[in-house]
């Protein structure tokens, strides 16, 4: 039987009822693999979404588009991306830029979720890619624009590389859906990238992140496969084993002969 589609209230009703699973996919095939999988949400690009297709693979997935502010603009631009993602078929949108910005998505009731702890596009001024919130000050400051996020109207937060502790008081006192990127079970959601989960990422792993399957390796086999089949063919060419008879057509001996009878004379 399949599934229904989660709304904003069904998220924010089964807030502290269970774990819910969120994955970043980048293609139509892990969208529909994580549909078939049983996820409940994922986080995709912009482009995604906007494909007419991508309802028919992920039906019941709660899809929220995102990409950096500094990529879409002004407060008006935002809104106008917003509505277009939505009409598209978005349940949410990610936006990493300032509440004024959020609060004017909110306020034309598009369901919006910010972001907490470390945010990737401003770790310059949290000292850079490492946890945030270790000291109470730095917490309390987290739990500061948790507050922000609410008054702005989001619906929930992104809460990244938070100390476990922090994140569940935090989640245990907003009406935020909490999703956690390394900051423990204490939240409403645990999220994580399908190219850690598949083994694709070949840079630095998050502390966070758990590989399921190795990707790399098969992409590296495949590769070393694909110029395998191309040398033979060059090869092929070179030695002239390359067309077969099979490859080709011929033509009726008859009409050749009329051909090369003419050819000849023109």
């Amino acid at each position: 039987m399949s599934r229904k589609r989660p709304t904003v209230a069904d998220l924010r009703a089964m807030k502290g009822k269970r774990q819910l699973t969120m994955l970043r996919v980048l293609t139509m095939d892990e969208a529909e693999a994580a549909e078939r999988a049983g996820v409940d949400i994922v986080s995709v690009p912009p482009e995604l979404v906007l494909n007419p297709e991508y309802r028919d693979a992920a039906p019941s997935l709660f899809t929220m588009p995102g990409d950096n502010f500094y990529e879409i603009g002004t407060s008006d631009d935002f809104l106008r991306w917003a509505f277009r993602l939505y009409k598209a078929g978005a349940d949410a949108v990610y936006c990493s830029a300032g509440y004024a910005t959020i609060k004017r998505m909110a306020d034309d009731a598009i369901p919006v979720i910010g972001h907490v702890g470390l945010i990737p596009s401003r770790a310059t001024w949290t000292g850079g890619f490492k946890a945030v919130g270790k000291t109470a000050d730095t917490a309390m400051e987290v739990f500061a624009a948790v507050k922000q996020l609410e008054a702005a109207g989001a619906i929930g937060a992104e809460i990244e590389v938070v100390p476990v502790e922090v994140a569940k008081a935090i989640s245990e006192r907003t009406s935020l859906i909490m999703l956690s990127m390394g900051a423990g079970t204490g939240c409403d959601a645990q999220y994580l990238f399908a190219d850690d989960i598949l083994g694709q990422n070949r840079g630095h792993m998050p502390r966070h992140s758990k590989v399921y399957r190795n990707f790399a390796a098969e992409f590296d086999r495949l590769q070393a496969e694909r110029i395998a089949a191309f040398s033979e063919y060059v090869a092929d060419v070179n030695s002239l084993a390359y067309p077969e008879d099979k490859h080709v057509v011929h033509m009726d001996l008859a009409e050749l002969s009329l051909f090369m009878k003419r050819v000849d004379g023109a």
